[in-house]
């Protein structure tokens, strides 16, 4: 689980690295626009998301206030981080395919000249916005069981839903590399699945650090960066290995 937060924590010196930095730009600019829409209103709902915590245990639990509260004003803010992060991801999907294909040749070029192709930002919208649709069709159905869940089960939903956001976050931006490479979906989150403890402490930091204001403007191109680093280290021997 540490090499997954390391991961991502390398991430930030990535994204400003020559050869990189310029590739960080739109990302980012959609990122700031979104996220700063999004946690503006957020922030002026907290008052009822308090008042909704408060009525939600019933009168002989109400001593759980003090756990449960802090808890689902924390999961309201990873939820809005999904949704909205869905919505970034859609809009910049293909300058993050690119960010992830200079970065990789970066840390590794004879891996990077193992892609297909070169990475041609006009040529890949089509394919990377099927990717994320792809990634959705995959997210959504089991986003609705996991957040009824959450609603179901005092404390134990809340814990899965926020576990769920954190695989989630992990499959998002690993598969950027894997895309570039033509990896299918299916195959990618087989690979993930033998690494689980990394990919969850990839999934975590990115979480947390997505509801934290300012620095969750900058989380997309540093989780992009930081899982191609993954991808490069580990990810990637494994998925050839297995050809």
């Amino acid at each position: 689980m540490t090499s997954g937060i390391k991961f991502f924590t390398d991430g930030f010196s990535l994204i400003n690295q020559k050869g990189i930095r310029r590739f960080v730009y739109i990302p980012l600019l959609v990122n700031c626009i979104l996220f700063g829409a999004a946690f503006y209103w957020l922030i002026g709902q907290t008052d009822k998301m308090l008042e909704f915590a408060n009525s939600w245990l019933p009168d002989w639990l109400a001593w759980l206030n003090v756990l449960v509260t802090p808890l689902i004003v924390i999961t309201f803010f990873v939820v809005f981080a999904f949704l909205f992060t869905t919505i970034a991801n859609f809009i910049a999907a293909p300058f993050h395919g690119l960010l992830a294909s200079k970065v990789e040749e970066k840390l590794n070029p004879k891996l990077a000249a193992k892609a297909p192709q070169e990475f041609k930002l006009l040529n890949e919208i089509g394919r990377t916005l099927k990717r994320e649709w792809q990634k959705q069709l995959y997210f959504l159905p089991r986003a609705l069981g996991f957040l009824l869940l959450f609603f179901i089960l005092p404390i134990g939903g809340q814990i899965l839903w926020f576990l769920f956001i954190a695989w989630t976050m992990a499959l998002q931006y690993c598969d950027f590399a894997f895309d570039n490479h033509k990896v299918p979906f299916y195959k990618m989150r087989a690979v993930l699945r033998q690494n689980k403890l990394n990919c969850f402490g990839f999934g975590v930091i990115t979480s947390l650090c997505s509801m934290i204001p300012l620095v969750n403007m900058i989380v997309m191109p540093i989780a992009v960066c930081g899982a191609t680093k993954f991808w490069v280290e580990e990810l990637a021997a494994q998925t050839y290995s297995e050809n």
